[in-house]
């Protein structure tokens, strides 16, 4: 089979490694990729929005199946696409279409389905710019620290958590009338904070059943103890050790069922993975977002972890044959550690020179903003690549991949040293 995966960073590399390995494929095509996809796929050099250019090189490649990687296209709706034009629609996607899309394309959308299915969630109202003032009076509602949300896609950077009631009121008029986040921020969802501690759950459905991948727990802010801004992702860890069976049979129940059970309810067709970012509040779950495709850098630690044919689990999920599939995962704990370009998640140059990834040992190195230059690795991003371990429990894979860290090099390279420091 000649498959196509659209997008080009760490999540993607790390899904093209694992499918690599899979005797069912022929082909693999990357589009656009990066410099470590190029090392085991065609890279195409395609925008995941170009549907008809993608699917130009469908139809040439005699590909048979999609996996998005980003969230835009599927927002877009590449499914829908796919699925409406006769010379597309017996190639298979993995995303959703964009009804389902919704999910992860807006707050509001989301919240409303997860009230609408008594899927724990924190309190919330939405506010336009129009409803400015409601905000305000909501605000005061509030105990601080205040959660703001801007409701369309905002690449990860569009979530507030402010400590006061006045700086929270100047922020929303930012987001609602100076459109501090374009037009994803015409709406904002407002929030009362969650006091717990985060982690990530994710499916693989069909929008009746699902198989339940390696958990994981990512760090967001750049800085160590969780300071500063946010990112797309610093580093991340598989499994969480504080989830045990109890806390995750009572994710399954209380979350992921009523998740999938609400999707038939409200006929959403649902392909794809579904992603729960979660807050454990006093041993309860509850739900703090949904995605619609797999996180970054958790892709990192969660597909290395599957040891089951990543190409046969989505042929399952794709022909219907999900139900009775066991999926097979190691019990070694897997980490990651993003290294990111001096002056991210703010201004930061390209092009910097890396070096030592070939003296890497006993670490899988994921490549994210990076590309080929004659016989040189550049940097192509604000996160540049991922070093990925394998251990007993995730402070002997942690060691690994901090003792790789530093063989590696490029000007300006920063990354946290203190992954994991809360568990």
């Amino acid at each position: 089979m000649n498959v196509l995966i659209l997008g080009s960073g760490g999540r993607e590399h790390t899904l093209a490694w694992k499918l690599a390995q899979s005797p069912l494929l022929n082909q693999l095509f990357i589009a656009p990729g990066n410099a470590g996809t190029a090392q085991i796929g065609i890279n195409i050099p395609l925008g995941v929005s170009d549907f008809k250019a993608i699917k130009e090189t469908v139809l040439q490649h005699q590909i048979k199946l999609v996996i998005v990687g980003p969230e835009v296209p599927l927002v877009e709706g590449i499914h829908d696409y796919f699925s409406k034009d006769k010379e597309l629609n017996d190639v298979a996607v993995i995303g959703p279409k964009k009804q389902g899309a919704q999910l992860e394309g807006s707050k509001e959308f989301a919240k409303e389905f997860m009230i609408r299915h008594n899927i724990p969630t924190a309190k919330y109202q939405s506010f336009t710019k129009e409803t400015l003032d409601k905000g305000y009076q909501f605000l005061e509602e509030l105990k601080a620290p205040y959660v703001l949300k801007a409701d369309g896609l905002a690449a990860g950077k569009g979530v507030l958590i402010i400590d006061t009631v006045q700086e929270a009121k100047r922020e929303l008029k930012e987001m609602l009338t100076n459109q501090k986040f374009g037009e994803a921020g015409q709406t904002v969802v407002i929030e009362e904070y969650l006091d717990g501690i985060e982690m990530s759950c994710f499916a693989l459905t069909n929008g009746k059943d699902y198989v339940i991948l390696p958990n994981a727990k990512d760090y967001k802010r750049i800085g160590e103890g969780d300071t500063g801004l946010n990112t797309g992702g610093m580093g991340a860890i598989s499994p969480v050790p504080f989830a045990d069976d109890k806390l995750l049979t009572k994710i399954e129940k209380t979350i992921i069922q009523p998740s999938i059970k609400g999707l038939q309810k409200d006929k959403i067709d649902f392909l794809g993975f579904l992603f729960f970012g979660l807050m454990i509040v006093d041993d309860k779950p509850l739900v703090i977002e949904y995605n619609v495709r797999m996180g970054d850098p958790e892709t990192e630690v969660v597909v290395p972890r599957i040891q089951s044919d990543l190409l046969e689990l989505f042929i399952a999920t794709t022909t219907g044959t999900l139900t009775n599939y066991k999926i097979q995962i190691t019990p070694q704990s897997a980490t990651t550690v993003m290294a990111v370009s001096g002056g991210y998640p703010e201004k930061y140059e390209n092009g910097k020179t890396i070096t030592g990834i070939d003296k890497v040992t006993d670490s899988i190195v994921f490549h994210a903003g990076t590309k080929a230059v004659d016989d040189k690795i550049l940097s192509n991003g604000g996160r540049v690549l991922a070093v990925t371990s394998f251990g007993k429990d995730f402070k002997e894979a942690l060691e690994k991949s901090y003792a790789n860290l530093k063989k590696i090099n490029f000007d300006k390279m920063n990354y946290r040293k203190d992954i994991g420091f809360d568990l």
